[in-house]
């Protein structure tokens, strides 16, 4: 197993940032040119800072994306839990513009003319391109969970997109009555973040422990198993015995209906009647990259080498969005995508070489206070996919130091991504 130490850390986190800032003939461009981005989050931020970082003018980037504060789905869990405040997830995006020259446009990017090159915003405004840089994140395929609906988020939320649902969860967590029963109903895969549900109930679950210790969560699968799922099971008889039910539908069958004004949860072996509950439904691209007409089923088919989109070589795309092979959908995965993306961008304008790149994602889950475990691993662009060249994981039966250095470590990360995005 790679032990990652902090050094290694912050070197993982920057390994292509440093390209994109060496590449100083890249900027001799014959003429200004112009890349639009859509989607201000882990990929699309960074890919804006990274493109306009050094340019001096050479390239005018536009960041098109309608909220005017960010709130990660990252480190939203630990909100839910009590070890973040909600304001400690936001960010703004004044220094992209005031700092580095992007010109930020807080709309809705509605319609993509490839062969124009232009994107219609939500004002009617169009905005003409050389390159488009598409992270939109993801949209939810409602219909998978029978019985869910937009109209159903407000009484089970999912919380599973950046934005105010957290705290919509948290209060229904925290006003839940004792003793009562949570329900949580996860995805199919592919979905954002896998080890997310589970980190979720753990932390539902230290809420539980302290205020409502009598509560039991349940949590309906539709998987026969999930990411770090010995580590998280050891963690819940550990630190909340009894209180955590994981049930596949090797236990209860499949899900057959929620509904959302009974709070009653259906499989095809039993009933359950929740007091509060949380639906994650199936998971698709964000809406533009459909409308762009680059999607392939659900999601983005890209070039291992430099995530452009396999439909248009003047579309990339980042993050949660794209058939990233064998990286997750994280937010770690989609800022390392958007250096080479932002590198190959620069390159190709300039006419000029970019270098092979190399790609990293780790993902750290809280399972009680100062014991995070954590995934992770190093890729390279391969001939068809991103391939997988190193990796590393926690072990069942790490001791207390171990887990304590994972977590100041998660949190180390969290403020070098949001400055790594928006400083």
């Amino acid at each position: 197993m790679t032990r990652v130490t902090r050094r290694r850390f912050g070197q993982l986190l920057g390994t292509t940032a440093a390209a994109c800032t060496l590449g100083m003939p890249y900027l001799a461009f014959a003429a200004t040119r112009k890349v639009v981005v859509i989607g201000g989050g882990a990929g699309g931020a960074t890919a804006a800072r990274y493109l306009a970082k050094d340019s001096k003018g050479a390239l005018d980037v536009v960041l098109i994306e309608p909220s005017r504060r960010y709130y990660t789905c990252y480190f939203s869990n630990l909100y839910i839990g009590g070890f973040r405040e909600y304001e400690s997830i936001g960010h703004s995006y004044g220094r992209l513009a005031s700092k580095h020259g992007i010109n930020v446009i807080h709309d809705w990017a509605t319609g993509v003319d490839a062969s124009a090159k232009t994107v219609t915003l939500g004002s009617g405004n169009k905005l003409s391109y050389d390159k488009l840089v598409l992270s939109p994140g993801i949209d939810f395929k409602f219909d998978s969970v029978p019985g869910y609906s937009v109209a159903a988020q407000s009484r089970m939320p999912h919380a599973y997109r950046s934005g105010t649902q957290a705290q919509l969860l948290k209060s229904q967590i925290m006003n839940m009555r004792q003793g009562g029963t949570f329900v949580m109903v996860t995805p199919t895969n592919p979905y954002r973040c896998p080890p997310g549900p589970y980190e979720r109930a753990s932390m539902i679950a230290h809420q539980f422990k302290r205020n409502n210790p009598k509560a039991k969560i349940i949590i309906i699968d539709p998987k026969l198993k999930f990411a770090k799922q010995s580590l998280f099971t050891e963690g819940w008889e550990q630190h909340y015995p009894g209180m955590i039910e994981w049930r596949s539908t090797d236990f209860s069958g499949a899900l057959k209906n929620v509904n959302p004004e009974t709070m009653v949860i259906e499989t095809e072996d039993e009933s359950l009647k929740a007091d509060a509950a949380c639906v994650i439904p199936a998971q698709k691209a964000g809406a533009i990259a459909m409308v762009a007409g680059v999607t392939d089923g659900d999601w983005v088919p890209i070039d291992p080498k430099n995530m452009r989109s396999k439909a248009d070589p003047n579309i990339y795309v980042l993050g949660d969005a794209s058939i990233a092979s064998a990286m997750p959908k994280s937010a770690y995965s989609a800022n390392s995508q958007a250096k080479v993306a932002a590198h190959d961008i620069r390159a190709e304008l300039a006419n000029a070489s970019a270098p092979a790149p190399r790609y990293n994602n780790t993902c750290w889950s809280l399972v009680s206070a100062n014991n995070a475990v954590k995934v992770g691993a190093a890729y390279e662009g391969g001939a068809k996919t991103i391939e997988k060249v190193s990796d590393f994981i926690s072990q069942t039966g790490e001791n207390a130091a171990t887990r304590k250095t994972n977590y100041k470590e998660s949190v180390g990360w969290y403020s070098a991504i949001a400055n790594d995005m928006f400083g």
